[in-house]
């Protein structure tokens, strides 16, 4: 047995008696780690389980609902010109509730510009994350509050980023761990190579989510890469996995023991979360061009939403009466998103210059008062 296996077998519980032990789950030949059918079916796993009680089980379905419901209403306000860009996180949303519900509080999150569910997880308010989208902010909320990073849109360079805050992490001695998202794309940049190497090195306690959505833009995960994304880490000295990104179930219980592997001194780890963008990259691609409609109709089938929700009426976790109250939370959710974006105020013109430098700086003072000079003559030209 080895230290990986080790270290990621939770304890099991004799409650559960309706999970069922099937083939084992597959995607593209590789094995992966699956508890929850795309049919609703509940099933075993020998490394990893979860015992979950009917109300956390709907928690899981209510953030992955709302999650959405927020993802499709920022995608119309772009489409009607209150926001600038968007990257929808449609059909990824297993994946990061999963892994956003495994952190705790004291953990360290470092996102892309996806994952909106995560942020959901760590407590920022969905409008927060418009403002940057909307450009009226750099950013719209404080990291240190939910230690959640703001949204990094160069490619890769949150790997690095959370590596050297866990390294640190580790030099403090504190027992938390820290977690950084990035997709099949970034995995080909040199950032997350280096990452990789700094991490197994300084052991340090991270755990690398890999949402590998099979797209990255119009580039296919098999033009990336000549093995399954997990599979690069063994290169580097530490363990890797690859996840059912589709099951929100397997999400959680694997990247709680990644974090839990983490915390205890055994160094990174890389989950390779295998979903599906189902939407387009950003609102100003078109996925259309370089993908089969018949492709998105596979995955569709598979939709992470539809089987959590299949598995609750199954088991009688959940009634109509709850789905009908989330609906309504929904459409609130949607209105509040809504009011928020067309009620954002413009900001100041001269902020671009604070929080450049701690003490100030001669050139930025300068520039300072050129801007606010080329600024005042329009106010005269008006007189």
């Amino acid at each position: 047995m080895t230290a990986e296996s080790t270290a990621r077998k939770p304890r099991r519980s004799s409650k559960r008696t309706s999970a069922k032990k099937p083939a084992k789950a597959q995607a593209d030949g590789v094995e992966l780690v699956q508890l929850l059918t795309p049919e609703g079916e509940r099933v075993e796993h020998p490394d990893y389980s979860i015992d979950l009680t009917p109300e956390e089980l709907r928690g899981l379905y209510r953030d992955m609902v709302l999650t959405r419901r927020f993802d499709a209403e920022a995608t119309t306000l772009q489409r009607q010109g209150e926001l600038g860009l968007w990257a929808s996180l449609l059909g990824q949303e297993a994946a990061q509730i999963g892994s956003g519900r495994a952190t705790n509080p004291d953990d360290y999150v470092f996102p892309t510009y996806r994952e909106h569910g995560v942020a959901w997880c760590r407590g920022v308010d969905p409008t927060n994350l418009l403002g940057m989208f909307r450009g009226v902010n750099h950013g719209g909320w404080d990291p240190n509050e939910n230690n959640f990073h703001l949204y990094t849109i160069v490619i890769g360079s949150q790997a690095l980023h959370a590596t050297g805050y866990a390294m640190g992490v580790a030099k403090d001695g504190a027992d938390s761990a820290v977690i950084a998202y990035f997709g099949d794309g970034a995995s080909s940049q040199g950032d997350v190579a280096e990452s990789f190497t700094f991490a197994a090195v300084y052991n340090a306690p991270v755990v690398f989510f890999c949402q590998n959505n099979q797209w990255a833009i119009s580039e296919p995960t098999e033009k990336q890469t000549r093995v399954p994304l997990y599979q690069r880490a063994q290169g580097y000295g530490f363990p890797g996995v690859r996840v059912d990104g589709n099951d929100v179930l397997a999400c959680l219980a694997v990247t709680k023991a990644a974090l839990e592997r983490a915390r205890t001194g055994q160094g990174p780890m890389l989950v390779e979360a295998f979903t599906y963008r189902m939407g387009a990259h950003t609102t100003s691609d078109d996925p259309t061009k370089y993908r089969r409609d018949e492709e998105r109709e596979l995955w569709e089938a598979k939709d992470p939403i539809l089987r959590m929700k299949t598995y609750l009426e199954k088991s009688g976790a959940a009634d109509d009466e709850f789905f009908a109250a989330l609906e309504a939370e929904s459409d609130a959710l949607a209105k509040r998103v809504r009011d928020a974006v067309r009620n954002m105020p413009n900001p100041d013109n001269m902020a671009i210059f604070e929080h450049i430098y701690a003490d100030g700086h001669a050139l930025v003072d300068e520039e300072r008062a050129q801007f606010a000079a080329y600024q005042a003559s329009f106010a005269e030209e008006g007189n």
